[in-house]
């Protein structure tokens, strides 16, 4: 395990497996590390990979009060460390809310290969996620102590029954538990998160956009949003997949993410502007 101090001082853990150029991962809300992905050791075949505790995760330090901008800046010094580390940009790959600390940390450094996104959380106007009111409710069953009860409804906005009945039952769900008083302020974070397209034109790094063919729509509808705004975008749809296909359906997963990442620059697929 290796550590990184963040800009406000917070130190950041990160697991450092595999060779090969580095990718950077960054997991999303409720999960405890990247490692638990069953798509990690394909990855992990052809990538030096970085794996990174959140902070108020595993060896990772935490701050109050919470901001999300903190997280932003957490994962550009992993990136930043990486690169002084192995003289080479880094591809960076975040999952939902790890998703969107991944965009907005590829605005912070100059280091970024390329760039994976897996239905960033990002709120779409118009297009209701119902976040707040979920919001509302984790942090009361999280207060009444019904922490197991508070997960399980979360996975369930994203998942289906049959999904976190599996996850339920893995090895890895006492970790989720562990990391649960994380998720009602992360989901705080994307309801007050603005997207503002403008801020992305000049983002010019290879982007793949991925989503689940049998996903929510605000899910779909911010990876549009954002496909529309970035310069050297695109979105491939996973068929048959909702917001969890790392786990679901890892090797289809791990196909898309190296075919992109070992494979030439971004053929855009935005619709052409009228």
């Amino acid at each position: 395990m290796q550590k990184v101090i963040s800009r406000d001082g917070t130190p950041i853990a990160y697991d450092q497996s595999g060779t090969g150029p580095p990718l950077v991962l960054v997991h999303g809300t409720a999960a405890a590390h990247p490692a638990a992905w069953p798509a990690f050791p394909a990855l992990e075949q052809h990538f030096s990979l970085y794996a990174p505790y959140r902070r108020g995760r595993g060896e990772s330090g935490d701050e109050a009060p919470y901001a999300v901008e903190r997280e932003f800046e957490d994962i550009a010094a992993v990136v930043d460390a990486v690169v002084d580390a192995v003289g080479e940009p880094a591809h960076l790959l975040g999952h939902s809310f790890g998703g969107l600390c991944a965009l907005e940390a590829a605005r912070l450094t100059n280091h970024v290969g390329k760039l994976v996104l897996y239905e960033p959380s990002i709120e779409i106007p118009g297009v209701s996620s119902g976040d707040e009111a979920l919001a509302s409710r984790l942090q009361a069953l999280l207060e009444a102590g019904e922490t197991e009860r508070m997960l399980t409804t979360f996975y369930s906005s994203v998942m289906t029954p049959d999904d976190v009945e599996r996850l339920r039952s893995s090895s890895v769900w006492p970790e989720r538990l562990a990391v649960a008083p994380t998720v009602p302020r992360e989901l705080w974070a994307e309801v007050r998160y603005v997207f503002d397209a403008r801020r992305f034109t000049d983002l010019h790094i290879p982007t793949l956009l991925l989503t689940g063919e049998d996903s929510q729509p605000f899910l779909k509808a911010g990876a549009q949003a954002l496909n529309r705004a970035l310069p050297d975008s695109r979105i491939d749809t996973l068929p048959g997949q909702q917001h969890v296909a790392m786990y679901t359906a890892p090797n289809l997963f791990a196909d898309e993410v190296l075919r992109f990442l070992k494979g030439p620059a971004v053929e855009t697929n935005r619709p052409p502007e009228t």
